[in-house]
């Protein structure tokens, strides 16, 4: 978001991607994901809540089909479903342990046929994973009904059009289909749709948005979840599939805390404050800590895109720190600026923004990791071996008997998406740096086949999180004016009064030939320009909040 924001300081027309918050986080312990200080999203409540309900209709799409197939079972069975080999769950938008494990159909005759199922969480859905993929309505049409639900005893598989559910679930995703559109407190225009998790599925913005903002400007900046190891990999390997698009850079963001959280000198714990020697300045411990940048780096080169560091400026840095970051940087042979959008919003990332802009005009050699007619086995070697650095991989009996079905299946040519720890490079979340000496054990296979992907599950990975002993939901509540307080810690700085800029071009601040109205009068008509013929619904926040 500051990066977005900071193009616009030079001149520069930006549209930003992003994926929509997940409920369950902004209720559990990490809470919203509109930005912070003065790099945020507005408005701030709508989009970490239900902003269009474009969350609520994944879940009714992939709840109709959970119905759809309990009643095919309940109605004889028609598609010869195998009671234990049905791999769709039900899914919803909170944190609720409770629900991973369940049976349905408990009762009388009239109640549906009992068996063991479960829950997983929204956006860990194959449907949002396919909203996600999607490049148009018939596109989203063939992906929902080539959704595999469950296998019948001879192993081939049923799907969702075998249901004749296919057609009902897109009428609900319609709507959904269509990006959001939001801005920055600087009126940079932001798209946020779709909200795949990084781990479990490919934790990247729709590609759908992808494809309107890189006309809409002069750059469009999108994110990939987690680690370069996972967000950006997947980014590569499985969305610029799809959409077709060509990455000119890609920005690898740290911090000094990260650097010396990798140096293993200290324990960082989640939920717990950071502790103190960690605060204390160290540029040795930064040194120390530079393995798994390092390695982050160069998995960006192996796809042929040009690498930007980022430094994420905290309270209480050191510049001899920042400095450390930067000599490894050098070392590389990577640009790299210190931002400081939290505080200062855009102006505060222009040097970033001047980088990424250089890394932009190199000419491009972006390339896969592996080719589409690799075997899976070799599709998840390379990514091992290559990406994580691992020296081979272990295959389960489970996972290799899945493996061989989905072969058989004719799922072979699918690209792979590793459902590993974020924690680590590794799939040992205690490992820091870039570890070595090590093997990828991969425990079971799972195949979407409507987002068209196979995932290896590498470790034990829950699809639908708990709540902690202290969630956030605790702290939200609605105070004697009927505001939203506790949503998100940096909800109030947001509603200080700011100046304001014009969505395109350098910055106007109201008093500079231009009044704050004015100003929101021209964000609201670059936007609605941004929108015209896309079919996109307009959602925009007041700058003044």
């Amino acid at each position: 978001v500051g990066l977005g924001q900071a193009f616009g300081h030079l001149g520069k027309r930006c549209t930003i991607a992003l994926r929509q918050p997940s409920l369950g986080p902004v209720f559990g312990i990490k809470g919203g994901a509109a930005g912070g200080g003065l790099s945020q999203v507005v408005p701030m409540e709508p989009l970490n809540l239900h902003l269009t309900g474009d969350a609520h209709a994944v879940t009714a799409a992939h709840n109709l089909l959970s119905a759809m197939l309990d009643n095919s079972l309940h109605h004889g069975n028609p598609t010869g479903l195998s009671h234990h080999d049905i791999t769709w769950r039900r899914v919803l938008d909170v944190n609720d342990r409770a629900l991973r494990q369940i049976i349905v159909g408990l009762g009388g005759r009239a109640d549906g046929v009992p068996r063991q199922t479960g829950f997983d969480i929204t956006a860990a859905s194959e449907v949002m994973a396919v909203l996600a993929l999607t490049t148009s309505l018939a596109d989203l049409r063939v992906r929902l009904g080539r959704i595999v639900v469950g296998y019948t005893r001879e192993g081939a598989p049923v799907t969702a059009d075998g249901l004749k559910a296919g057609g009902a679930m897109t009428v609900l995703m319609k709507q959904a289909l269509k990006p959001n559109l939001l801005q920055t407190l600087e009126g940079t225009p932001v798209l946020v749709h779709a909200g795949p998790f990084g781990n479990i599925a490919h934790g990247n913005s729709s590609v759908v948005a992808d494809l309107i903002g890189i006309r809409s400007g002069d750059y469009l900046l999108t994110e990939a979840g987690f680690g370069a190891d996972i967000g950006a990999e997947k980014f590569f390997n499985i969305k610029c599939r799809s959409s077709g698009l060509v990455p000119d850079a890609a920005v690898v963001v740290t911090t000094v805390r990260a650097m010396k959280a990798h140096s293993g000198r200290h324990a960082v714990v989640a939920g717990r404050p950071l502790p103190a020697a960690m605060l204390q300045e160290s540029p040795d411990e930064v040194h120390l800590g530079a393995a798994n940048l390092r390695k982050q780096v160069d998995n960006v080169r192996l796809h042929g895109v040009t690498p930007v560091i980022a430094i994420n400026a905290f309270p209480g840095d050191h510049p001899s720190e920042h400095a450390a970051i930067g000599e490894i940087a050098d070392e590389l042979g990577v640009r790299w600026a210190v931002g400081h959008h939290h505080a200062q919003g855009g102006r505060g990332a222009v040097a970033l923004a001047e980088a990424v802009a250089e890394a932009c005009e190199e000419p491009s050699a972006f390339r896969f990791l592996y080719p589409d007619d690799a075997s899976l086995r070799d599709k998840v070697h390379a990514l091992a071996t290559r990406v994580y650095g691992a020296d081979g991989v272990d295959w389960s009996p489970l996972a290799a008997r899945q493996l061989a079905t989905y072969e058989a299946n004719g799922y072979g040519r699918l690209p792979v998406c590793i459902a590993k720890t974020h924690l680590s490079i590794s799939s040992d979340p205690t490992l820091l740096g870039a570890p070595t000496g090590w093997r990828l054990p991969v425990d079971e296979v799972r195949a979407n086949v409507g987002a068209g992907f196979v995932f290896p599950v590498c470790g034990s990975m829950p699809t639908m999180p708990g709540l902690g002993s202290s969630p956030a939901a605790e702290r939200i509540d609605i105070d004697e004016h009927g505001q939203t307080v506790g949503l998100s810690w940096a909800h109030r700085a947001a509603c200080a009064p700011r100046p304001v800029r014009a969505a395109y071009g350098p910055t106007r601040e109201a008093g500079d030939g231009q009044t704050g109205e004015q100003a929101r009068t021209t964000v609201r008509r670059n936007l609605d320009r941004t929108a015209d013929g896309a079919g996109l619904r307009l959602t925009l926040g007041s700058l003044s909040t």
